[in-house]
């Protein structure tokens, strides 16, 4: 029985039943001798089955392996104790930067609008202690305007570079991490540099709120609720981590299911938590609807890449984009035409049986497309394993089915109308081209070599 991603020829899990399920691992308690203190006295130590962990090839060291199951409930719950101590010394600000894909979870789960889930999710982070909580659109703006602009850019060196093209999106961190353990530089020198939502949110939290206010960096525990455990593994991303201030941009991911059992514990549902409006990055500002970009589910870069290649490199207005489905509705294709010619041919790669068909025809020679949006997740990131899941681990389709019709309902913005944005640009990234963006909104992928290091779980 192999991993969907598994491309040894030995299988490392240990022989199991088909019937039983899935061993899961403890996590790790934290240091620091911490306690609950009796805030949740039957809160289990968070476990995480590793059959939900998209990047699964024995790629985790000890090192890794041990701070991942740190990221749990209790993690949160020991900042907010330690908030609690006469020590002021030891205070975080606490903030909770929430994925518009898990939105619609929450507004399924409880029966709300997307934007009551919105202000309740965020009353009730705020009942425990939080201190702010960000939508994270934000930041897949920023995302999206640097990979349209680096495809681009690629396509016009196409002819002068090898690696050029084709250009893969970079946001899914499963794929990233499969990418980089698996696939060698065959693959990684064609990953998109522009860093995913995720830890752009991380840059913007720890670099330009923190500078709002006045904080140091280290002085903000910043949490990132997601819709998949892979999150957890980018947030302890090497080039992810300030040495200055020992500091990573995100230190926690919770999953949208996680936060859930947290309501569940301390006997609470959404529908009755007091509404308080999400914060922004910008002063005592508020944010107002919910948001989402183009795309049925995702943050929609192989749409807003193509329409603005598409003006930008041939000077054509594309308002509606059909997708031919291939092989199976999780890997589609999207072509432009001009003077009989195919000028673009995009492609949208869902699941990992996707993505190995994928790398097989690029090995082959036989890759006809210039860009790709590759998310780890069958169905996309609404489909993350870490919400939408019933009890014995499968997708929950009609709660799926009931999220897409509320993320396909809200409004669409264009990043380019951000107005905040623009700004940010200007007054603290210095200019769209400045080397402040590039070391803030981009980072590099290569190939790892496995190590002797690599965690030994026992399946």
């Amino acid at each position: 029985m192999k991993c969907e991603n598994c491309t040894k020829k030995e299988c490392s899990k240990k022989q199991k039943n088909d019937d039983t399920q899935s061993t899961s691992v403890d996590a790790l308690s934290s240091s620091d001798g911490f306690e609950e203190k009796n805030e949740f006295p039957t809160l289990a130590n968070a476990k995480i089955l590793l059959s939900d962990c998209l990047a699964c090839d024995s790629c985790m060291t000890s090192e890794e392996g041990a701070r991942v199951f740190q990221q749990n409930q209790k993690e949160l719950f020991r900042i907010l104790n330690l908030n609690k101590e006469c020590d002021t010394s030891k205070h975080k600000v606490l903030a909770v930067s929430i994925c518009p894909q898990s939105l619609p979870y929450f507004a399924a789960k409880f029966s709300l609008s997307v934007n009551d889930a919105a202000k309740r999710l965020c009353g009730f982070l705020k009942s425990l202690g939080v201190h702010y909580v960000f939508d994270t659109t934000i930041a897949a703006d920023f995302s999206l305007l640097e990979s349209q602009r680096e495809f681009v850019q690629r396509y016009q060196r196409r002819n002068q570079e090898e690696h050029a093209l084709p250009m893969f999106a970079s946001a899914c961190p499963g794929w990233i991490r499969y990418a980089e353990r698996v696939l060698t530089n065959l693959v990684t020198s064609h990953i998109c540099t522009a860093k995913s939502p995720q830890q752009i949110m991380g840059s913007l939290v720890k670099g330009y709120f923190a500078r709002q206010q006045n904080l140091s960096p280290d002085k903000i525990f910043h949490v990132i609720v997601a819709p998949c455990y892979d999150k957890k593994l980018e947030a302890l991303r090497e080039d992810f981590y300030t040495a200055l201030y020992n500091s990573q941009e995100v230190d926690c991911v919770l999953t949208s299911g996680e936060i859930v059992q947290i309501m569940e514990q301390k006997n609470v549902s959404l529908k009755d938590v007091t509404e308080v409006s999400v914060d922004t990055l910008f002063d005592d500002m508020k944010e107002r609807d919910v948001v989402r970009h183009d795309g049925k589910r995702s943050d929609g870069y192989l749409e807003h890449i193509f329409k603005y290649a598409a003006k930008e490199l041939f000077g054509m207005e594309v308002k509606e984009i059909t997708y031919k489905a291939l092989k199976n509705k999780d890997f589609q294709e999207v072509t432009l035409e001009k003077d009989g010619e195919t000028v673009l041919r995009f492609a949208a790669a869902y699941g990992f049986r996707n993505i190995q068909n994928m790398v097989l025809k690029m090995k082959k020679g036989k890759f006809l497309y210039h860009f790709v949006e590759v998310l780890a997740c069958p169905g996309g990131c609404l489909n993350g394993k870490g919400q939408a899941q019933t009890e014995d681990g499968k997708p929950d389709k009609a709660l799926l089915n009931q999220m897409e019709e509320v993320y396909a309902a809200i409004p669409v913005r264009l990043p380019e109308t951000n107005v905040h944005v623009q700004k940010m640009y200007q007054d603290w990234l210095e200019g769209m081209d400045s080397k402040k963006v590039q070391e803030t909104l981009h980072t590099t992928y290569s190939a790892v070599s496995q190590t002797a290091s690599s965690l030994d779980i026992k399946w």
